[in-house]
């Protein structure tokens, strides 16, 4: 085989592999497959009115252009189904279009738990336009916390919400959202960018941190994991974590950004029971 033959068959060859590659991307894109994920997590001294709580976890809806409402939608429906205690929104509503956020949240409003939903803000919200998505989020009746605590109430106990400001492009000040915390009572951070849990996890008051961000990557390759991850979610990409004796977990999100694809990374309703243990017995 001469030069020239053997270059033609690695071309042919690449081409094909590129071809089979893309097709499979195509054929195999998981964009619309939202599934729900159940993570059981042992908190310390979780007061007994507590145990078997549980929350579910929606992020990073990103309504438009890539994502559309329709998927917001059933997932909402989903979610409603788990009949779940509280439920968590962590941010990044919208992408570019900022006005999306007035389709978007009257959808999220349907949501329904005990203790209502609790939303934080992502950075693209701070990109977008913060003043636009907090109108969306008044005229639709969904409250928006930002470095604020929420006391979640079970009979003469309490489980405190922190909820932060985007970690990227806002100003978290969890001392602000500690204020109201009801001393002994486990703590939950709701904090967009997964990675400043090497931040927060210092504080032993906190017990779990649920983020976004990531996507998980959206596209995960065996053996390799996600091709890209954006600052402040690399370290921390996909699902749970323990970080210096506090649980971490990365929801990988409802919407899209970039390409309206997603491989081994479907969308995802996180639905986390909590369960007591004692100092020294978690894993």
């Amino acid at each position: 085989m001469n030069r020239r033959d053997f270059l033609k068959i690695t071309g042919i060859a690449t081409a094909g592999v590129a071809a089979s590659s893309v097709s499979f991307l195509v054929l195999g894109n998981e964009a619309q497959n939202i599934i729900v994920e159940r993570v059981q997590l042992p908190i310390v001294d979780l007061p007994p009115s507590f145990e078997g709580f549980r929350i579910a976890q929606l992020s990073d809806f990103h309504l438009e252009p890539l994502t559309k409402i329709e998927l917001v939608q059933r997932a909402v429906a989903i979610t409603n189904s788990l009949k779940p205690d509280v439920i968590v929104l962590t941010g990044d509503y919208v992408w570019h279009q900022v006005e999306s956020i007035f389709d978007l949240v009257p959808e999220l409003a349907k949501l329904n738990a005990k203790h209502g939903v609790i939303s934080v803000i992502g950075n693209h919200d701070v990109w977008a336009g913060l003043n636009i998505i907090k109108a969306g989020f008044k005229g639709a009746g969904l409250p928006l916390y930002i470095n604020q605590g929420v006391q979640l109430v079970e009979g003469k106990s309490s489980l405190h919400l922190a909820c932060l400001d985007d970690g990227w492009s806002g100003t978290p000040d969890l001392e602000a959202a500690m204020e109201n915390w009801v001393d002994g009572s486990p703590v939950v951070l709701l904090l967009h960018e997964p990675d400043l849990a090497d931040r927060y996890s210092s504080d032993s008051r906190i017990s779990l941190q649920l983020a976004g961000h990531t996507h998980g990557g959206q596209v995960r390759l065996p053996l390799v994991g996600a091709v890209i991850l954006p600052y402040l979610g690399r370290n921390y990409d996909y699902r749970l974590y323990r970080v210096n004796g506090m649980w971490l977990y990365t929801n990988p999100g409802i919407g899209v950004i970039s390409v309206a694809a997603r491989y081994n990374c479907p969308p995802e309703i996180t639905e986390f029971t909590l369960v007591g243990t004692q100092s020294g017995t978690q894993s």
